[in-house]
């Protein structure tokens, strides 16, 4: 049956694994891909040696972007949006929603600016850790961004870290 392309048509029976595919298919190249996921956290800090409304103790609802580029496996996933949602709320977040960041995160300034390279080394780190080493074939942070406002944000690139 042909069809032009857009046209509405009801699905009359699924594509199965085996008989309309094979597995040597489901992986399409060998090409690095980037994800990005985000997420939200609330969390109160106050900047040091700032002669602002920053050095006040304050809070923002933060949103951090990830940007995770890896190969594909066998079957065309190069991270798994849930994998990186598990590195978020195991190795991550526990740091920071609803927590106090000049208590919670290493001796600094709790700028967004220093929070970033923060958030880019933990990622680093969950991605080379035996965890999740074999999951995420090759896996590698290639940027972080944190939104302290809307219209606001601090953002590290991997070629930045690497150069300094």
């Amino acid at each position: 049956m042909s069809r032009t392309p857009g046209e509405f048509r009801i699905v009359e029976s699924l594509q199965k694994l085996g008989r309309d595919i094979g597995k040597e298919q489901l992986r399409y190249h060998r090409r690095r891909v980037l994800v990005s996921k985000e997420f939200t956290f609330d969390a109160a800090h106050h900047l040091h040696a700032y002669e602002g409304k920053c050095k006040n103790l304050h809070g923002h609802t933060y949103k951090a972007v990830f940007g995770i580029s890896a190969l594909p496996n066998e079957i065309g996933i190069t991270v798994d949006f849930g994998t990186i949602k598990e590195i978020w709320k195991n190795e991550i977040e526990v740091y920071l929603d609803h927590r106090y960041l000049n208590e919670t995160l290493p001796p600094m300034n709790t700028t967004a600016e220093n929070t970033v390279v923060w958030l880019f080394e933990k990622m680093e780190a969950a991605l080379g850790s035996e965890t999740y080493r074999n999951v995420v074939l090759e896996g590698r942070t290639e940027f972080v961004r944190l939104y302290e406002t809307p219209t606001s944000y601090a953002e590290v690139r991997r070629e930045w870290m690497l150069d300094e």
